[in-house]
């Protein structure tokens, strides 16, 4: 079989083209004013590509037809695609990709508005962004819900997209290599967020993975790409990849949280805490009153 014939989307959308072609084209032309190392480029199209085959390949027939394939492509949307292309830090090249005049007409008027401003700050709230990580995952594992995105394509697709889109958001949240301020939380509280993902996920996929009988009978109703794996090993696989490989993730990303921690401490680039700086001000000023 040619192997291009996975690459066929099983249902097209011209959605997933068109963004993930603007954004391929505003990488490339952004990295070369940006200073872009290989690495960080290789971290971006793998996963960009990730979101692409979990989102656009004839894949997507398993994906509907089999839990744990439903399961391991929620893995791609929600943490390895955003994980890898967060990790690249691509922000800078992106932003040079889009042309100036665009940038200072349309872009910074946007981002500046107070409602988007408002927006960013709920989402990217510590709080709310765990609340919202691990909560659509179990929003969209309720099984009468989920029983219905299987069946509605709209609403399948909003799941997925829902997914991506969170993704992007929490890991760009918790991989942010700079300090606070510009970054939106200081290096501890990056760390504390990505732990306090780990829990839930833990739990919930113990849940499925021990529950003896069918959560999700959507997949036998519909008809089951693997004939030969019965409901509950279905459903057991697919409890394990959310409890150990997306557990997992959450656990590299608290490592690498506080690698940058500690790279920024090393260097001198947090900020001084306010007492340490105050004593010391105070001692400054009695020392030139005894002179």
């Amino acid at each position: 079989m040619n192997p291009l014939y996975w690459l066929e989307p099983w249902e097209p959308s011209p959605t997933v083209v068109i963004v993930m072609l603007i954004t391929a084209v505003l990488f490339v032309r952004g990295k070369r004013h940006a200073r872009v190392t290989f690495a960080r480029q290789l971290s971006f199209w793998f996963g960009l590509g990730a979101l692409y085959v979990a989102l656009h390949t004839r894949l997507d027939y398993f994906f509907e037809h089999e839990f744990f394939m439903h399961r391991a492509q929620h893995l791609v949307l929600h943490h390895l695609g955003p994980f890898f292309i967060a990790l690249a830090y691509p922000g800078a090249a992106l932003r040079a990709g889009i042309p100036f005049a665009w940038r200072q007409r349309f872009v910074r008027p946007a981002l500046a508005a107070r409602p988007v401003r408002l927006a960013l700050d709920v989402v990217m709230h510590p709080v709310v962004a765990v609340t919202l990580f691990v909560g659509l995952i179990y929003f969209w594992l309720f099984s009468p819900i989920h029983f219905i995105a299987m069946l509605d394509w709209r609403l399948y697709r909003v799941m997925n997209w829902s997914m991506v889109i969170d993704g992007l958001l929490f890991w760009w949240l918790v991989l942010d290599a700079r300090p606070a301020p510009p970054a939106r939380l200081s290096p501890g509280k990056r760390v504390l967020v990505v732990i306090a993902a780990i829990p839930p996920q833990i739990v919930l996929g113990a849940f499925i993975f021990f529950t003896p009988r069918e959560l999700y009978p959507v997949y036998s109703i519909c008809g089951r790409a693997f004939t030969w794996l019965s409901p509950l090993r279905d459903q057991q696989i697919g409890g394990l990849l959310l409890w150990i490989p997306g557990s997992m993730m959450s656990v590299i990303g608290a490592l690498i949280a506080l690698r940058h921690w500690m790279r920024l401490s090393a260097r001198g680039r947090l900020p001084q805490p306010r007492r340490a700086h105050t004593a010391g001000a105070d001692a400054g000023k009695r020392q030139t009153l005894r002179t």
